[in-house]
């Protein structure tokens, strides 16, 4: 979503880091080519001429461009009222109501109101243990209410029977009556939407809101429609007065200035990002995090939770376990790449690692790419049980019957087992160093409740034990320590991934690569 944006405003700021002084007019050319990123990316105008007004204001002071670090002084400004921007703190969604919560949805046609919903109550469900109903009140899009039962289905969601006749306030109100009746913690009222906004659809929200009394009324919008979200929310909130906003797509190519724009027109809290299609592709939103991926400067924060979540700890305590004693064969390196795509793939780890989001296109342009990973799966799988325990059995005849099945060439799987040799090697090596191993000391922190940490992860803290601000704090120090710049981190992926600092390291499913520079936890 932010690539561009991204790419823009990180060529014009190492423009400023890289001078030893900095005068008033190199500050103004600087923030003019900010100016313009920013108007290209489709923030509004009002919002980029308040962003930039105070971004100098701060930044032509005599303290700063006599700083020592005068050009690093201007980015941090940029980066701080980018978080000021986006909204400060994150806020989540209010459920301190009494049961049941109604959360009210509401947007227009086609933005995703339906299936966010979904996402939303399995969210509640399983991260918060709530007990959740899901009614849906569009009685005009055909197979809406079908819809949502069925996406209740597959989640394990309860969603209100459908009468056949009912009106939108009249489903509202027993939805309502119904979650009392079960005993549930949370009520999500999917409300129907226009391919544009117009008077009778504003005055059912009213009635609706009326009705039920909402504690959360949350705007449904595609971040992809730039400006036209920004008049939408404008208007949803004038009339029904709306707590937060969701906005969906924001896995797309769109250019974000949405996201940008939103909080700082309407006031109100972007509360959730959708980044995917699947049930669980559902994120807060967290200004400061997204600040420091627009400005390169990762979220290790993020990346730390996504591992937490996709990580399996026993899993990864027993492999660290099987490399200490130098064996790895074709089923681990299966298991990595597995769990690396399950993070979001190459592509969207490098983005949260510090320095390293402008690698991705030289990675992508030595094909280097999640597809990459998905041929070598489908090599792997192609294996029998004897294969892939013992790489040394494959000779031509079986690589032939491995290609066929793969839908690959005998250079693939060639590929495959020079990488797996490499890797092989190094876990030998590594498990043969003294004091239980370098291994050991490398993979130690995947057997704790984080599926990370350990204190022992190339220098990195143990991340196991720490609180969300604890968190926020390491990410500041990996800032501070120059990982927020390009070339400050070492290299990636599963033993095959060379010019990415010189380094080869196991991948990130049976070892979380180490950030040398951070200091350790005291």
């Amino acid at each position: 979503m932010f690539e561009n944006l991204q790419d823009r405003l990180g060529s014009i700021l190492n423009g400023l880091t890289g001078r030893g002084a900095l005068s008033e007019a190199d500050v103004s050319a600087a923030l003019r080519e900010v100016r313009r990123a920013l108007l290209e990316a489709d923030v509004a105008l009002d919002v980029v001429r308040s962003f930039t007004d105070r971004v100098r204001e701060k930044a032509v002071g005599a303290g700063i461009l006599k700083s020592i670090k005068p050009g690093q002084m201007v980015v941090k400004i940029v980066h701080d009222e980018l978080i000021e921007m986006l909204g400060g703190e994150g806020v989540g969604i209010d459920l301190n109501a009494p049961a049941p919560v109604v959360v009210m949805m509401v947007g227009l046609q086609g933005s995703g109101k339906t299936t966010t919903s979904a996402k939303i109550a399995h969210r509640l469900t399983s991260r918060d243990r709530k007990k959740v109903l899901m009614a849906s009140l569009d009685t005009r899009r055909p197979a809406a209410q079908e819809q949502l039962r069925q996406l209740g289905v597959q989640a394990g969601i309860d969603t209100l029977p459908i009468i056949a006749g009912q009106s939108p306030t009249d489903i509202a109100a027993r939805a309502v009556q119904a979650a009392k009746l079960g005993g549930h913690d949370v009520v999500i009222l999917d409300t129907a939407g226009r391919t544009h906004i117009d008077e009778p659809l504003m005055v059912e929200m009213a009635d609706i809101k009326k009705r039920s009394n909402p504690h959360e009324i949350l705007l449904v919008a595609d971040s992809l429609t730039g400006q036209d979200a920004v008049n939408l929310a404008r208007n949803f909130d004038d009339r029904v007065g709306i707590t937060g906003l969701v906005l969906t797509r924001m896995d797309g190519d769109g250019r974000g200035g949405a996201a940008l724009s939103m909080r700082a027109v309407t006031g109100k809290p972007i509360k959730l990002i959708g980044v995917g299609e699947k049930m669980g592709e559902l994120e807060e939103f967290h200004p400061r995090r997204i600040a420091d991926r627009i400005l390169g400067m990762g979220d290790i924060v993020s990346l730390v939770e996504k591992a937490a979540e996709n990580i399996d700890a026993e899993k990864a305590a027993a492999m660290a376990a099987k490399m200490a004693k130098g064996k790895f064969d074709l089923n681990d390196l299966a298991d990595q790449l597995g769990q690396m795509q399950k993070m979001g793939g190459m592509g969207g780890i490098m983005g949260m690692m510090p320095g390293m989001a402008g690698m991705k296109d030289k990675m992508a342009a030595a094909g280097l790419n999640d597809k990459l990973f998905g041929r070598q799966l489908a090599i792997i799988s192609s294996m029998t049980k004897a294969e892939r325990a013992n790489p040394d059995l494959l000779k031509h005849s079986r690589k032939k019957r491995i290609a066929s099945g793969s839908g690959t060439d005998a250079s693939d799987i060639n590929k495959l087992l020079k990488m797996h040799r490499q890797m092989a090697d190094m876990m030998k090596m590594m498990g043969g160093k003294g004091k239980g191993g370098m291994m050991k000391q490398l993979m130690g922190g995947l057997a704790g409740k984080m599926g990370l940490g350990g204190g022992g992860m190339g220098g990195m803290p143990d991340l196991s034990n720490m609180d969300p601000k604890q968190l926020e704090a390491l990410q500041k120090q990996a800032e501070a320590a120059g990982l927020g710049r390009p070339g400050g981190m070492p290299g990636l992926g599963g033993g095959g991934l060379p010019g990415l600092g010189g380094a080869k390291l196991p991948g990130l499913g049976g070892g979380f690569p180490g950030l040398p520079g951070l200091p350790k936890k005291k």
